[in-house]
């Protein structure tokens, strides 16, 4: 095999069946698996290292143009290669609700002729293991099988032309001619089971292509930039376990945010903060029945004593993720240590509770039923902020320096004691009012006096500080204070002129050394979304719409968005695709759709 440079990550498309995701290259390389979960092991694990580590390649030999697309609104991915000699269709997928682990890949001759290159290198456990590879019939197979077993795992890869061995490698060339068709399908399963038998693969295409559209048309989004949202929403369902009902902040470890640095982060676990977020996205589109789905993970996750409440837990709710290092890896571009799991879960994160009891309000607001074991649940978490909140925290950047009073988390908790007070007065529930009504001013009266800075007219980053942060922007966003309140207005100002590069938003200014690391890192495109809804809620529409456009074209030709973006190499940076980003675009455009209807309104004499 030839190493090469890294596939940049928006090369990349997502492949996914709602309980793993695959990553798959233009060039038709799929480097990066883990199954049969988000968080399980990788047996494809190129994109951290090289072919070597495992991946699926196939795509033609010869330099081809290669366009793609989603088929309608699934995450079946046909991929078109032209080259001198001819052109062929390539479909990728992870069927739907079959609840099996298989990819299935076809090559379609459409004119000429092509020859097409196909490798299949597994490795187990992150691309350190490589597995015991039989070909044949056995008496556990059906047909002319490749098999691959390590311990627990183990792969089959079936097809109408397998690959041939050499050096832990499986490879062949063939050509494919107009009308000519080869399917191939690898399906994992525990290795102490038999054999799955095969797939049908027409009905599975077919079936996982309807289920995908009925869902994609329950949104109710009707505004600005209604295919890209619909097909964000699709995205943050494709990192939904359909069953445990968990949300992954993406499917990827350690793509850097800063190249060839340290900032590499495992980034497939539920963040209890980003999930709320991606839930407030999906009910604002219409999606109530996720909502359903997410809160009862939660009282799974959750259960017990309110003290051991985690700002993050495994995709089935389980709370030990040890961080660790794999050495054996490079790392994307070269950036080490790779790592799994991730330290900053027992970090103290004092936004998360409010993050959580907005998305559970807005919840109830769209129609899902008042639980009387969810309230129980939020009105003990409630209580035992009450005790906690005054403590210094990591904030909202998971800060790995010291910890301090981060004026967004008190924001935040200012939003959880809000929204338990809403959910007595507005929902009839249970609860002592009056305790929470009064820390609810007690902590408004704090921001108010220790997180704003008279001098420059902004709130700060935190208390003993006069820097700002992006978080800022959430301020009217969450309701704490108006949009129109010139402190407010103060504050998009002071974000924009610190921390706006080349036409994108930092979280914060990483030469201050609050967050503990070393190196520096690129605008994080959650911000910037930010302050398109900052933009649109306090009235500044062009701006709004200026930005978003610009962001808007950032993603990538199928629709993704990484972490972050590099405006000077013009790449995308970080774990990829990005929850946050999504969801965040999400929420702008339904800012930005009402702010223009409220203007148009307006305009046309509607309004006073």
């Amino acid at each position: 095999m030839v190493t090469h440079a890294p596939t940049p990550i928006e090369e990349y498309a997502l492949l996914g069946d709602t309980e793993t995701a695959a990553l798959v290259s233009r060039a038709g390389s799929i480097d990066w698996l883990c199954l049969p979960r988000f968080d399980s092991t990788a047996c494809f694990a190129a994109l951290l290292g090289t072919p070597e580590h495992g991946r699926w390649l196939l795509g033609p030999l010869a330099p081809a143009k290669s366009t793609r697309r989603y088929v309608e609104n699934s995450f079946v991915l046909e991929t078109i290669h032209e080259t001198d000699t001819g052109a062929v269709k390539v479909l990728d997928l992870m069927p739907l609700g079959d609840g099996r682990a298989d990819i299935v890949r076809s090559v379609e001759g459409l004119h000429g002729s092509v020859t097409m290159r196909h490798e299949w290198v597994v490795r187990f456990d992150y691309g350190k293991v490589r597995p015991w590879v039989s070909h044949g019939t056995g008496h556990r197979l059906d047909g002319d099988v490749i098999t691959a077993v390590a311990g627990p795992d183990m792969l089959v890869l079936r097809g109408s032309r397998l690959p041939h061995p050499r050096d832990g490698v499986h490879e062949d060339e063939f050509e494919v001619t107009a009308g000519q068709t080869h399917t191939f399908s690898t399906t994992w399963f525990p290795s102490y089971e038999q054999v799955p038998p095969p797939l049908d693969i027409d009905s599975r295409v077919a079936e996982t292509i309807r289920v995908s559209n009925e869902w994609a048309q329950r949104c109710t989004y009707e505004g600005p930039y209604r295919e890209l949202v619909v097909r964000s929403l699709l995205t943050l369902r494709g990192m939904t376990h359909s069953r445990f009902g968990g949300i992954v902040a993406a499917p990827t470890t350690s793509l850097p945010e800063d190249f060839g640095g340290e900032r590499n982060w495992d980034y497939r676990y539920c963040w209890l903060r980003d999930a709320s977020l991606t839930l407030e996205a999906l009910v604002a589109s219409g999606y109530v029945d996720e909502a359903r789905l997410w809160r009862n993970w939660l009282l799974r996750a959750v259960a017990g004593d309110p003290e051991d409440l985690q700002i993050m837990y495994a995709i089935n709710g389980s709370r030990r993720l040890p961080e660790r290092t794999l050495d054996h890896l490079p790392g994307y571009a070269g950036s080490t240590p790779v790592r799994i799991g991730n330290g900053a879960v027992d970090q103290r994160q004092s936004d998360v509770l409010g993050e959580v009891m907005i998305a559970l309000d807005e919840a109830r607001a769209k129609g899902l039923e008042v639980s009387t074991q969810s309230w129980a649940m939020q009105r003990a978490l409630v209580q035992n902020l009450a005790q906690h909140w005054q403590e210094p925290d990591n904030g909202l950047w998971e800060i790995r320096g010291e910890p301090q009073h981060f004026t967004h988390s008190r924001v935040m908790v200012w939003a959880a004691f809000d929204r338990a007070v809403r959910g007595i007065e507005k929902w009839g529930l249970d609860g002592p009012l009056e305790q929470w009504r009064e820390l609810r001013d007690q902590v408004r009266d704090e921001v108010l006096a220790k997180g704003f800075d008279a001098d420059r007219n902004t709130f700060t980053q935190h208390y003993d500080t006069t820097e700002v942060d992006a978080s800022l922007l959430l301020i009217p966003l969450v309701g704490f204070l108006p949009p129109d309140d010139p402190r407010v207005l103060g504050t998009l100002t002071a974000v924009e002129q610190d921390l706006m590069r080349e036409g994108f938003l930092l979280r914060y200014r990483t030469e201050t050394g609050v967050d503990g690391l070393s190196g520096d890192e690129h605008p994080f495109l959650a911000c910037s979304w930010w302050l398109v809804s900052a933009y649109a809620v306090c009235g500044q529409v062009d701006k709004a719409r200026e930005l978003m456009d610009r962001l808007v074209a950032l993603f990538n030709d199928v629709g993704l968005i990484s972490e972050e973006y590099d405006p000077h190499e013009q790449r995308m940076v970080g774990n990829f695709p990005q929850a946050f980003s999504h969801l965040t675009f999400i929420g702008a455009a339904h800012a930005l759709a009402e702010a223009e209807a409220k203007g148009a309104a307006h305009a046309g004499g509607q309004l006073p």
